[in-house]
């Protein structure tokens, strides 16, 4: 079940560190976003009152990007993410919702029913992800 604008605690905070650049500056200051920064929002999937995938996103008008999806290792790959996600869409009433990501999440959102574009980067292969009505 979706919880909306969740406040962040250890629990979010381990599950966003999942889809972070592991430097621990960038995580503590990713962390300190969530808040500190209004325009960055925390929702999470909870399964029996416990977080088992939480995402960090920004919104613009009726469009949202992803800026950190994770989800407990315990509970990956049962559709918790994807739920969370397209919960998200009708919950906050997006017309369009985006992350960019590499080759391996890029995987996750084509199952979740995302449309895929390669980007051009110096980091390797990089993708738009993007899930539309």
């Amino acid at each position: 079940m979706p919880r909306l604008h969740t406040p962040p605690t250890p629990d979010t905070d381990a599950l966003l560190t999942r889809a972070m650049f592991p430097d621990p500056a960038r995580i503590q200051a990713n962390l300190r976003r969530y808040r500190t920064d209004p325009d960055w929002q925390l929702h999470t999937w909870e399964v029996g009152g416990l977080p088992v995938s939480a995402v960090g996103l920004t919104v613009s008008g009726r469009a949202g990007t992803v800026q950190h999806l994770g989800t407990h290792p315990d509970r990956a790959q049962q559709g918790h993410a994807r739920a969370l996600l397209h919960s998200l869409m009708t919950a906050l009433n997006l017309g369009t919702l985006s992350a960019d990501t590499d080759e391996d999440a890029a995987d996750f959102y084509r199952r979740s029913g995302f449309r895929i574009q390669e980007l051009p980067s110096s980091w390797g292969r990089r993708y738009r992800c993007t899930l539309g009505r």
